[in-house]
């Protein structure tokens, strides 16, 4: 027998009620059991970095993933379930150092690279733990045991194998480039990780003079947003086709563009244009250094020559950039184009070297006054300005980033680009612009820089000669065991990682020297992008890993990703089986706060992912998810939750309470043969058509990987359903003399109910199971054991009725019409109406409204309906017009009066419409005071006239006579004290099949009228088997029926026995 179903359900309470259940009963692993075997569907995780508790955001894919996951199990499909946590890199070290108080990396060789990876592994354990829990919290069904780390032995020797592959086709190089340099990490950045730090912040930019060589104060004006980078000028640059002028101002004549003359120059007084020259006409000419005094300018030849570039723009600046190659990328290329000198000035920790006297020992980015000084006094400073610009900074610590010459290791990319992009076009991506920004980053991405001056991460297994500089590659642990020729023993025994492999040495196959391996570690894209093989057996049993790859689907939050992990997974399985690695790819955006703002921890918006799942439960943040279009920021919050609980997931409760508490009554359980559903009546064929083309349409939604479609789909369904169905039906689940109707009722609710949980346990893995618990295995204990081991449903073609599912569409929206029409003219449903006008804009809906005139006018309230010819005109109706305040904006003007303002719109609505149309401003009395007000601080509204409710739509249209006489007034008053009753009857804790006795008292000749016209209907509906007018001393109710009053006490008189068979039908 069915458990009996609270009106109300706790989602958090229930959430925890079904993992333990799940736990106890062991359901991840029986339902593998039940798959195991049949074909596959690959699903290849994409890590989490396991470095902090999970945020909101997190949980997102990882509910996608699940549901996605959930389906094709039900569909009996054989999946591997296998979770990844990603590991390495400066995510990890970046908080490690925070723990330890550490400032440099100088604080970690002191306190000892072993000890310091150590802590690192230790944090990735630490938090992968707690991520595991998190995710079994949000009903995340993984192999929580065999999780994939790619810190892991396989995943490190695996990459080896992947650039042993690189290198032996002449790929990898050492190359001397400027590289975005972090100074605090004390490693450069590469060009994946640069777009993810780039913020707008303030600097002071600065004008100066460089003086032209063999001119009396003539000089190039420049402008530079990096003064430190002056100390390492050895150029300028001019676009060689931009027009620039001659002028003097003051004492100095100065060459900049024409373009930006007036607004650069404007600002320190009158000038005189000299000439107008183009940038080739300033090619060749020197200048005098700013810094030249400097030791380290001492060094270079101090040319200073003028060079054109056609990457100059005369849209900012002065249209003269100064060149630094030792300190810009751009720069660093012009230098080696020009043969110009290269002043490398900072160290790794972002500190000036020796060679640059007083800024020796000083950070970089402190040094900007005492330049601006120095400048001052040598008579080259023009003028210090803020610029506000988007600059770069470190995608972990955020520090700003500077430019710096460094030796780094890189993958060549021009050979092999063709054939990444021919693999991307095999994948299908979604949304589809993915697509585009895929091919677009492998057309314009520079060669791969792979390597970091760090320390935990993987060990790059380059081998450099100590004597010839010759490198070699390893492509395994055991082709290293057999070449070491020192340290091996050290190393055994520990992971690939510093400091341990470090001791490893081998011979150099060019000179037979010694070989040590480079300190480098690996980028971590390189981690994360070798997975479709290290997590497959790829190395150990080539045929299980053919099972599984390409994978059906690989599934991620694609900001960012497009150049990180989607590039790395495909350029690493081009490299090493010219296959793609995946069939599909879906990604997500990001998640905002529910205002659309960026969360942050920072800005006190930011929600953890625990602090969501306790307060509205995971079905409801999960339905958040699933209900947003994938491609578009999500706006997340608690006010978002609330709204889809009460539209959703209360209405979906309801609704199986409602079968529940009926079918316990009338001790019904599903028959071992249900009634055809050819013999059932046009309610129930619709309803069961509907929800077939509901199945279908939910086997299209997973399979195209679109679950916004499918949520907006079982939204309307179920709406259909609970307020469409059950609200028309409900009198044949009750006291019906009918048993035949009566079963084939429960049937149809039963089947409904049964399906739709299925369909969309995927994504509620919590609720469906609470229901399918009580509905099937509270009689059936031979029925799977969890719903996540049942079937996913098939569509029974022969059951769908387009034509009768057309009907209803027609009648829905005939009272869809009809309701918008009483909410314009502001009359509840609950108030009868005498007479409902029809004109259908098609003979389909004039034969609706004949065949289902009595539903119609049940459902909306109407003694009598009158049907028109489609196409019959409309009645006219005068359009009368209110005026509405802006309140927002007359806010602005008076202020405090507004909320008298809001009272008087109300009071003389009449009056103050006449004021606006006038068109001219006027005055009124607020608290006293005269308040002068314009026709624009107002809105003109249509209203409807009196006396009638109108509403048309695509040449349908309705209209109510809204006359209300005596009769009608009293049972709409009726109906809304039945509603009141039985709310009351609900705070009680009644339950539905208890009775009650009713005491009312009220002074209200109406009342009594009410009460006594109603008697029998009042009894019926609420059960009651006493209902006396008499004096209410205590615990009596209040209720407010528009002008008139009533107390009433309910009185709890036992429960009713119910016997379909023998029960009259009252209803």
């Amino acid at each position: 027998m069915y458990k009996k179903v609270k009106p109300w359900v706790d989602m958090v309470e229930l959430d925890h009620k079904i993992l333990a259940f799940w736990k106890k009963n062991r359901s991840f692993e029986k339902l593998r059991a039940i798959i195991k075997g049949r074909p596959p569907w690959s699903f290849l995780d994409g890590p989490i970095t396991a470095n902090n508790p999970m945020g909101v955001h997190h949980a997102w894919g990882r509910s996608l993933k699940d549901a996605f996951q959930r389906y094709w199990a039900m569909n009996r499909r054989d999946l591997r379930y296998q979770n990844g946590f990603d590991c390495q890199g400066l995510w990890v070290e970046v908080e490690v150092e925070k723990e330890l108080g550490f400032k440099t990396k100088k604080d970690i060789e002191a306190y000892g690279i072993d000890e310091f990876v150590n802590k690192c592994r230790e944090r990735v354990q630490k938090f992968s733990e707690i991520q595991t829990q998190q995710s079994i919290r949000l009903g995340y069904w993984m192999d929580w045991e065999n999780s994939y780390y790619t810190m892991s032995d396989e995943n490190n020797y695996t990459i080896w194998g992947f650039l042993n592959k690189c290198h032996d086709r002449g790929f990898i190089y050492k190359g001397h480039d400027v590289m975005p340099w972090c100074p605090r990490c004390g490693t450069g950045i590469s060009q994946h990780e640069m777009h993810e730090g780039y913020k707008e912040v303030v600097h002071e930019s600065v004008f100066l003079r460089f003086p032209v060589r063999h001119g009396s104060k003539e000089a190039l004006l420049v402008w530079t947003t990096t003064p430190w980078t002056l100390s390492s000028n050895v150029a300028a640059a001019v676009h060689p086709d931009v027009d620039y002028v001659k002028v003097k101002q003051g004492d100095w004549i100065y060459y900049l563009a024409e373009a930006l003359a007036k607004d650069v120059l404007e600002k320190q007084g009158s000038y005189n244009v000299l000439e107008k020259l183009k940038g080739k006409d300033l090619t060749g000419i020197t200048y005098e250094g700013p810094f030249d005094e400097l030791p380290a300018q001492q060094k270079t030849g101090l040319r200073h020559p003028v060079i054109p570039w056609d990457d100059v723009s005369d849209a900012e600046g002065t249209g003269i950039v100064h060149i630094a190659p030792g300190c810009g990328k751009e720069d660093f290329q012009l230098g080696i184009e020009f043969d110009l000198d290269v002043i490398s000035p900072i160290d790794e920790a972002g500190v000036f070297v020796e060679g640059f006297n007083e800024l020796t020992g000083k950070q970089a980015a402190d040094i900007a006054p005492l330049l601006f000084v120095d400048l001052e006094k040598k008579d080259l400073l023009y003028n210090i300005a803020p610029c506000n610009h988007a600059y770069p900074h470190c995608w972990r610590c955020n520090e700003p980033l500077l430019f710096r010459q460094v030796e780094e290791w890189f993958i060549a990319m021009d050979e092999w680009r063709n054939a990444i992009m021919a693999n991307v076009k095999q994948v299908k991506w979604i949304p589809s612009f993915g697509f585009d920004l895929e091919m677009d980053w492998l057309k314009n991405m520079q060669d791969w820089m792979i390597s970091k001056k760090r320390y935990w991460g993987l060990a790059l297994p380059i081998w450099e000669c100590d004597a010839c500089n010759h490198f070699h590659v390893i492509g395994s642990k055991e082709e290293l065991k057999e070449k070491a020729v020192a340290g091996w023993d050290e190393f055994e025994g520990h992971s690939p990682h510093r400091p341990w492999i470090d001791a490893v040495r081998i011979p150099c196959d060019k000179c037979g020297n010694t070989a040590t391996r480079v300190p480098d570690v690996g980028n971590p894209w390189l981690d994360a992008g070798i997975v479709t093989y290290s997590t497959l057996n790829y190395n150990k049993d080539r045929k299980y890993w053919e099972k599984w790859i390409p994978a059906d689907l690989v599934l991620e939050c694609f900001p960012g990703q497009f150049r990180n992990w989607f590039y790395s997974l495909l350029a690493m399985s081009t490299m090493m089986e010219n296959i793609p690695p995946f069939k599909t790819l879906v990604g997500h955006a990001l998640v905002n706060d529910e205002h659309g703002e960026e969360m942050h921890k920072s800005r006190g918006n930011a929600i953890l992912f625990e602090e969501a799942a306790d307060k509205m439960g995971c079905d409801v943040m999960r339905w958040i998810f699933f209900r947003q279009d994938m491609s578009h920021n999500l706006n997340f919050g608690y006010t978002i939750a609330k709204e889809i609980r009460g539209r959703f997931f209360n209405t979906l409760w309801n609704t199986y309470g409602f079968f529940v508490n009926y079918a316990r009554l009338a001790n019904w359980t599903p028959p071992n043969k249900a009634t055809p559903v050819k013999e059932r009546p046009d309610f129930d064929r619709w309803i069961l058509s509907d929800l077939q083309l509901l199945i279908e349409h939910s086997h299209q939604a997973y399979q195209k990987y679109d679950l916004k479609r499918l949520v907006i789909a079982a939204e309307d369904f179920m709406e259909t359903f609970s307020n469409g169905y059950i609200r028309h039906n409900r009198n044949r689940f009750w006291k019906v003399g009918n048993v035949k109707d009566s079963t084939m009722a429960f049937e149809t609710l039963y089947d409904c109910l049964l399906a739709f949980i299925r369909i969309i346990a995927p994504m509620t893995p919590f609720m469906t199971e609470e229901i399918y618990q009580n509905l099937v295995r509270s009689h059936d204990s031979t029925a799977p054991e969890s719903i996540h081991h049942t079937e996913f449903p098939k569509a029974d073609k022969s059951i769908i009725d387009k034509g009768l599912s057309e009907e209803m569409d027609a009648v829905t929206r005939i009272i869809r019409l009809c309701h918008s029409a009483r909410e314009r003219a502001g009359i509840k449903i609950r108030q009868p109406l005498s007479i409902l006008t029809i004109s259908g804009s098609t003979r389909l809906e004039k034969k609706v409204a004949e065949r289902f005139t009595h539903i119609l006018m049940t459902f909306l309230n109407v003694k009598k309906l009158e049907i028109l010819e489609p196409g019959t005109p409309k009645p006219a109706i005068p359009a009368i017009y209110t005026a509405k305040p802006k309140f927002k904006a007359i806010a602005r003007k008076i202020g405090e009066k507004t909320q008298a303002l809001k009272i008087y719109s109300i009071e003389y609505r009449d009056e103050l419409t006449e004021y606006v149309q006038t068109g001219k401003v006027f005055r009124v009395i607020l608290d006293g005071d005269p308040v002068t007000l314009d026709p624009d601080d107002f809105v003109m509204e249509e209203r409807q006239a009196d006396k009638i409710a109108f509403a048309e739509e695509k040449g349908l249209w309705v209209s109510f006579d809204t006359n209300i006489d005596e009769e009608l007034k009293i049972e709409g008053l009726m109906r809304d004290l039945l509603r009141h009753l039985q709310v009351l009857r609900k705070q009680a804790g009644l339950e539905i099949e208890d009775r009650i006795t009713l005491t009312w008292q009220s002074k209200e000749p109406l009342i009594g009228d009410i009460f006594h016209r109603w008697e029998d209907f009042l009894n019926a509906e609420l059960l009651c088997i006493q209902m006396k007018e008499g004096d209410i001393e205590c615990n009596g109710i209040d209720i407010q029926l528009g002008d008139v009053r009533v107390k009433v006490l309910i009185k709890n008189a036992g429960s009713q026995t119910f016997d379909r068979d023998k029960s009259a039908d009252t209803h």
